[in-house]
């Protein structure tokens, strides 16, 4: 299944151009199975999420949280608590309180603007799940270091698009095993490193 796992939405998110309903619409129009709605610091309820369900019932949609840490952005799946992930916690305290939550916490485009992933990972610890390989906004350099990263140490690789428009979702995607349909199911395929990343082709 074809999930992508970062997006924001006009909602909850003010750097955003994308309608949830478009951005429903538009994930089935290219292919997608899933999407995982996560904006910057805030979860979708789910009866917001049940909104979206009722107008594209064959696409999975759910909602993680973009949590802006004291060293840079990472993606929280399986949240059950957002405010116990408030704006600048440490990324290792991160991870500890989403592990107790029961969810999973990836690298969001990791290296971007010049973000010391290497030093972080050395100095802070954090036990993370996953990174993502690719993104739209990740290039060459970024990608490949992050592959480097993922080489040595056992995390699952994901791709998402990171869009913030229609146009540039789905430009990367993770690909789960079939079944994967809850959170509860995506967790455990991260936390299983059952994953892989790709880039769409076409339009």
């Amino acid at each position: 299944m074809k999930f992508d796992l970062h997006m924001h939405t006009t909602r909850h998110s003010p750097d955003s151009q994308m309608d949830p309903f478009v951005l429903c619409r538009r994930a089935r129009e290219i292919g997608l199975d899933g999407v995982v709605i996560t904006e910057h610091d805030w979860l979708w309820t789910e009866p917001e999420l049940e909104e979206l369900r009722e107008k594209q019932p064959d696409l999975v949609v759910l909602a993680g949280v973009e949590v802006s840490t004291y060293e840079g952005h990472f993606l929280a799946y399986g949240v059950t608590n957002p405010f116990a992930v408030p704006h600048g916690i440490r990324v290792a305290e991160l991870c500890r309180e989403v592990h107790a939550q029961g969810g999973a916490v990836v690298a969001a485009h990791p290296f971007r603007w010049r973000q010391p992933f290497a030093e972080i990972l050395e100095r802070e610890k954090p036990d993370l799940d996953g990174l993502e390989l690719m993104t739209k906004n990740m290039d060459a350099d970024c990608r490949r270091r992050a592959a480097a990263v993922q080489a040595r140490l056992p995390l699952a690789g994901l791709g998402s698009s990171d869009a913030h428009h229609e146009d540039s979702l789905g430009f990367c995607y993770t690909e789960f095993p079939d079944g994967t349909r809850t959170m509860t199911d995506l967790v455990k395929a991260i936390r299983g490193r059952r994953t892989s990343a790709h880039e769409r082709n076409g339009p």
